[in-house]
C-alpha cells in the first residue's frame, strides 16, 4: 500500500465517519454528560468495533451477509432494536440537572459506556457491507493482505477517534454554555435521532436500500 493510497483512504473514510450517526450520537450524548474525558471508553469501543468490522471483512463475513438474506436480517434486527432501546431511553430521561455535582456512576460505569458504543457499532449491518465495498478497493492483492487490512484498520479507526473527540466536545461544550437544559436537549434530539435511525435500519436492505 503507497502513501497515496493511504491518504485516499483516509479522505473517502473520514467523509463517511463525519456524518452523524449511532456512533457520533453516542459521543456527543457522553461528552454532555460526563465530560470528553470520562466518555474515552466509549470511544474504545467504537474503536474496537472498527477493527471487528476490518477482521470481518478481511475474513469474508461482509460479503456472506451480502449474500445471506437470514444473517443479514439476524444482524439487522439486533442493531435496530437495540438503537431503539437506546434511543427511548435517551427520551425518557428527566434531565435539566446538574451534570457536574452528579457522580460518574450515575452516568453509567466505564464498562457499561465502552459496551453501549461497542454493541451500537458491531451490530451495525451498514458498516459490514460499506467496509466490503470500500477496502478492497485500497488492497493491492499482489501483496500479503493482512498487513494491508490492519493498515486500514488503525487508519480507520484513529479517524473514528478523532471524530468522536470532536463530537464529545460539543456535547461538553453545550452543557457548559446552556446548562442543565442542554442535557435534557440533547439526550432528547440524540434519542429522536437514534430512533429514527433505527427505523431506518429496520427497513435497510441489502442493496442499500429501504424497503
Amino acid at each position: 500500500m503507497t502513501l497515496a493510497t493511504a491518504l485516499l483512504f483516509c479522505i473517502v473514510a473520514l467523509a463517511a465517519i463525519a456524518t452523524p450517526g449511532p456512533t457520533m450520537l453516542l459521543a456527543l450524548s457522553n461528552g454532555s454528560r460526563v465530560g470528553v474525558r470520562r466518555a474515552l471508553p466509549g470511544m474504545a469501543g467504537a474503536m474496537l468495533s472498527d477493527f471487528v468490522l476490518v477482521g470481518a471483512v478481511a475474513l469474508g463475513l461482509g460479503a456472506l451477509l451480502a449474500a445471506s438474506e437470514f444473517w443479514f436480517g439476524v444482524l439487522k434486527w439486533v442493531g435496530a432494536a437495540y438503537l431503539a432501546w437506546i434511543g427511548l431511553r435517551m427520551l425518557r430521561s428527566a434531565g435539566g440537572i446538574d451534570v457536574a455535582a452528579l457522580p460518574a456512576a450515575q452516568h453509567g460505569t466505564p464498562v457499561q459506556i465502552f459496551g453501549k458504543s461497542f454493541l451500537v457499532a458491531v451490530t451495525n449491518p451498514k458498516g459490514y457491507l460499506f467496509c466490503s465495498a470500500l477496502l478492497p478497493q485500497f488492497i493491492d492483492p499482489a501483496a500479503a493482505q493482512a498487513p494491508q487490512y490492519l493498515v486500514l484498520a488503525f487508519l480507520f479507526a484513529g479517524l473514528d477517534l478523532a471524530m468522536m473527540l470532536v463530537y464529545a466536545f460539543v456535547g461538553a461544550r453545550a452543557v457548559r454554555l446552556l446548562r442543565g437544559r442542554a442535557m435534557r436537549w440533547l439526550d432528547r434530539t440524540c434519542g429522536a435521532l437514534l430512533l429514527a435511525l433505527a427505523g431506518s435500519l429496520a427497513f435497510y436492505r441489502r442493496g442499500g436500500t429501504t424497503a
